[in-house]
């Protein structure tokens, strides 16, 4: 369907691929890796023609319809949303109205011939028609909608009216909307909850019925959806047939298979320069010395790529808290407003959090989650009830508007370095790396930094710091997999208390020991990890 061939791109004197190939098939399912800068979004932005290779060829069929999901989604103003969605289908509106203009013309009279050629054109774009969902255009644009967290009051909103993330979730529906042949996602899951994940992955697996291409950090997602690997590095691309989990262990496997052939041919040519070395010089073996550098020019090296550094996030030795970290005791919020009147959030909720328990803290979109953090925190005021914080707790709190205590003028590592003060040099570089920053990366200036670059400076600052008790709103968003994994192990083998809000599954699977739910202002706490819930809960 589409086929990079050869392709080489170079930024300055940066090589990004070099020989490079890679093909999206026919309703293929393919996850798209690579460490971040490897070069995933230039495949999206060569598919699409954005940018042109240096050399190589591109081919796709002229019929083929891509539709491109980034994080760029550009300026969005004067319509409503429905309407916003609508407009990514306009060559679809069009085959409509192109389909109405032909009916008109077949009540005309006309020659056979005429006829006859007017009514093939007609099936073809009927066919197109149907095959693009035209007849359905408007229920899937209020489904798709929905499934992403929109209420039917939302659709007639102005779109000004929506944050950051809910115009991403926007523009993911204009993208799902116009049912392409090849679909390219770009991080789809960001500002996604959990509802929209599953949402998402339900109509990727069962609705579309075309090929796609997505870059994603969600493990539980990608494993859900793909059944194919294509890795992005040292300016290649390597296909794997699987899904995430599979390509993480067969990876394994070929790089050790690599370094096994690596070994053994570097064991022959010593073996042959040894030969020549010693005889190279004695007329009566000059044959065979002949023979065997001859061979050795023929023989191509294997090369090993280069070691992916392991990174270890080591947190800082913490003071010990008491056995009862916090106690909410029929804890109660709304929020009051002069055009709203009184919104009630949640009320009654009653419980213990004890030292050393890693908590989910879960519930629907809007359920209250974070406002229940920023409650347990002291960051809001409940307006009802208390919470009690037991004896010798410190509490370091990520929120997601965390970024706004920054200093602009400061560095990355100055400002990592800020926090741990009495740390050396290499700790806070380790620190800065766990979180995506390295080499020069630590010299920028928080003022250069984009929100999601923020947000993980912050993410560094708390968990170098000796808090005990960890309050975490959304920890993993911006965070490659890489990362996530980095900051799983760290949040693992901490020896303090956890309370999180996250929508990455496999995060919270690997990591809490008990879930509150949030459900219509009330809480359940479910007394099992996150597995446990998930097949507690839907009984």
């Amino acid at each position: 369907m589409i086929h990079l061939t050869n392709i080489h791109k170079q930024y300055g004197s940066r090589v990004l691929f070099c020989g490079a190939n890679l093909q999206v098939l026919a309703g293929s399912r393919t996850g798209l890796v690579g460490a971040n800068g490897a070069g995933k979004t230039s495949v999206f932005r060569l598919i699409t023609r954005q940018e042109e290779a240096d050399r190589g060829e591109i081919s796709c069929s002229k019929k083929t319809v891509i539709g491109y999901f980034s994080q760029d989604v550009g300026e969005m103003k004067g319509r409503t949303v429905l309407a916003e969605v609508m407009s990514a289908a306009g060559d679809i509106v069009e085959m409509g109205s192109q389909m109405r203009r032909m009916e008109a013309r077949m009540a005309e009279p006309m020659e056979d011939d005429e006829m006859a050629v007017l009514l093939e054109e007609y099936g073809n774009v009927v066919e197109l028609f149907e095959h693009r969902g035209g007849y359905e255009l408007d229920a899937n644009a209020k489904e798709i909608l929905s499934g992403l967290g929109f209420g039917n009051s939302d659709f007639d909103l102005p779109v000004e009216t929506f944050s950051g993330g809910w115009k991403m979730r926007i523009a993911l529906a204009k993208i799902l909307l116009i049912n392409p042949d090849v679909l390219l996602l770009d991080e789809p899951t960001n500002h996604l909850d959990m509802e929209s994940i599953i949402w998402l992955e339900e109509w990727l697996s069962s609705t579309f019925k075309g090929a796609l291409l997505m870059t994603c950090h969600d493990r539980d997602f990608m494993n859900k959806i793909v059944s194919r690997i294509i890795e992005v590095s040292n300016g290649s691309a390597t296909t794997y047939g699987g899904n995430y989990d599979f390509y993480l262990r067969e990876r394994e496997i070929r790089r050790d298979q690599l370094l096994a052939s690596y070994q053994r041919q570097q064991e022959m040519l010593a073996k042959e320069e040894e030969f020549i070395a010693k005889f190279g010089a004695r007329v009566s073996h000059a044959a065979q010395v002949q023979s065997r550098i001859k061979k050795l020019e023929k023989i191509e090296r294997i090369v090993l790529p280069p070691e992916q550094k392991s990174i270890k996030l080591k947190l800082p030795e913490i003071p010990r808290s008491g056995d009862d970290v916090l106690h909410l005791h029929d804890l109660g919020k709304e929020w009051r407003s002069a055009a709203d009147g009184v919104k009630p959030v949640f009320s009654g909720l009653s419980g213990t959090i004890r030292r050393l328990e890693k908590i989910a803290l879960v519930g629907v979109n809007g359920a209250g989650k974070s406002t229940l953090l920023k409650v347990l925190t002291g960051n809001s005021e409940p307006t009802s009830g208390q919470v009690l914080n037991g004896a010798g707790v410190s509490t370091g709190y990520f929120s997601q508007h965390a970024m706004d205590i920054l200093d602009p003028d400061m560095t990355v590592f100055e400002a990592v370095q800020e926090s741990a003060p009495l740390e050396n040099i290499g700790t806070i570089r380790n620190i800065c790396a766990a979180f995506l920053f390295q080499g020069d990366d630590i010299e920028k200036r928080i003022a250069h930094l984009s929100g999601g670059e923020k947000s993980r400076v912050v993410l560094a600052k708390i968990l170098s710091q000796p808090h005990n008790f960890l309050v975490l709103d959304e920890p993993t968003n911006h965070l490659d997999i890489l990362s996530r994994e980095v900051l799983l192990e760290g949040l693992q083998q901490y020896q303090g208390t956890i309370i999180l809000v996250s929508h990455d599954r496999h995060f919270l699977r690997s990591l809490v020991d008990r879930v509150f739910e949030i459900d219509h202002g009330q809480m359940r706490i479910y007394e099992g990890d996150y597995d446990y819930y998930l097949r507690t809960a839907t009984r």
